[in-house]
């Protein structure tokens, strides 16, 4: 229940917004796109407490108007704080489709007389379909694997209890066990579903003519409410959180915790550029055979990463430790950070893919190039835009990563997620708001530049 009530409440938050930011003719579209995308440099957990520091009389909401309200607490406090940090998925995925899309399709469909209503329903919504399967898929595994934002809600899930279940007990516990078993089955079963939804889709030019830059549609009397949409998605998924933040910065805050914090950011910019920078490079391969070489061995080949997401991090990381003794070292930490993120970054450039024509490779290798020379000379310029927008997914995660670094990063090695959690699970919220501060910052300032260079 609470992995559906999580994909609609994204749905119904995440479309607008990407419709918003690259078909409306909204000023700032540029400064809102990287405002819906700031949830995912808040981690989870961040999320979750401030969520709960709304309430209380103590609560943000006690401190600016006087009256105390009840603490979101439960499943209705897992749902949201859920979906207010999984919806950038969503919406990163939405804008990389929507910015591929060709105009002439939709001016077609308004030359026979839709509406625009009618025209996205009916034209824009089914060239949508991979990337609502692709981020629909990595949400559900996310919720499935969250340990973080349900224990602070008080709200017991298959991986909470797998994650309790490995504290109290080391050697592999049977019940543990067969709870992960029980997860890796649920995964399995949606990679099905995926695979099976995504048969027989063609989204590419087929005919002649090329494709042009669209006009942005004008909303008349609805600009108001688009604004009004956007500016309230902000404060309930950026604004909520940064306030808890600098609440928790200026109550008691103590300069003794700036020491380590120049350290910290090392930390966590040397685990998060390179993971990054090989899940873009590495996940072509694995989008590319699943979308040109469609069959049932492709297909297996393609759902690995998802496979390998779908273990929850700590199980992945004790696994590590197994397999390897000692294995706290920076090369294992960043190789388990790309071989756990590999599936954030597939759906972006897949969705590339189906809408980039096969026939562009088959003229490129008429006119004498190699299959390898005509991928890069005419598939791969289109997938760069993909390829950012799954760069920017796996920097902000492995920026925000707790259980991998915990278990396998060097005695001494420190990041910013390390120092927000020792900090937060000792109750000490203004020692970790600088680190969770930097966080948000340095994260914000990468997706601006990745945003800016996607539009160019």
């Amino acid at each position: 229940m609470l992995t559906i009530g999580v994909l609609i409440l994204d749905i119904l938050l995440a479309t607008p917004a990407a419709w918003l930011t690259t078909h409306a003719n909204l000023r700032g579209k540029r400064i809102f796109s990287v405002l819906c995308t700031l949830p995912l440099a808040i981690p989870g957990y961040v999320m979750a407490y401030a969520l709960l520091g709304l309430g209380g009389n103590n609560g943000i909401f006690a401190s600016f108007f006087g009256k105390s309200l009840s603490r979101l607490s439960g499943y209705w406090g897992a749902l949201i704080a859920l979906s207010f940090y999984t919806s950038p998925y969503l919406f990163l995925n939405l804008r990389s489709a929507l910015l591929g899309l060709d105009p002439n399709l939709e001016e077609s469909a308004r030359s026979l007389g839709h509406k625009q209503w009618s025209i996205f329903i009916r034209v824009i919504l089914p060239q949508l379909r991979p990337a609502f399967y692709a981020s629909g898929l990595l949400i559900c595994l996310h919720v499935l694997g969250d340990f973080g934002v349900v224990s602070l809600m008080r709200f017991e899930t298959f991986s909470y209890a797998l994650y309790v279940e490995y504290e109290i007990a080391f050697d592999g516990h049977n019940y543990a066990s067969w709870l992960a078993l029980i997860l890796l089955t649920f995964t399995g079963c949606l990679l099905f579903l995926e695979t099976r939804l995504l048969r027989s889709i063609t989204l590419h030019r087929a005919g002649h003519g090329v494709s042009r830059h669209r006009s942005p549609i004008p909303l008349g009397k609805w600009k108001s409410a688009g604004y009004t949409f956007l500016i309230l998605l902000f404060i309930a998924t950026v604004a909520i959180p940064a306030i808890t933040v600098f609440l928790w910065m200026f109550r008691a805050f103590e300069v003794s915790a700036l020491d380590g914090l120049l350290e910290a950011l090392i930390g966590s910019v040397g685990i998060a550029i390179p993971s990054a920078l090989c899940c873009a490079i590495l996940v072509v391969p694995f989008a590319y055979i699943g979308v040109r070489n469609s069959t049932r061995f492709s297909n297996m080949l393609a759902r690995i990463p998802y496979v390998i997401y779908a273990i929850p991090p700590l199980a992945f990381a004790l696994a590590i430790i197994l397999f390897l003794g000692s294995p706290q070292t920076v090369i294992v930490l960043i190789c388990a950070c790309i071989l756990h993120f590999l599936a954030e970054a597939i759906g972006p450039v897949r969705s590339s893919l189906y809408q980039a024509s096969p026939n562009l490779e088959e003229a490129a290798r008429s006119l004498g190039s190699s299959p390898v020379g005509a991928f890069f000379r005419a598939v791969f310029p289109l997938i760069i835009r993909g390829m950012l927008t799954a760069t920017a997914l796996v920097f902000l995660a492995t920026m925000k990563e707790l259980p991998l670094a915990f278990l396998l990063r060097p005695a001494e090695y420190e990041t910013l997620a390390i120092n927000v959690w020792d900090y937060t699970s000792e109750a000490m919220y203004a020692q970790a708001a600088p680190y969770a501060f930097l966080i948000l910052l340095f994260s914000a300032l990468f997706v601006g530049l990745l945003i800016r260079k996607e539009d160019t």
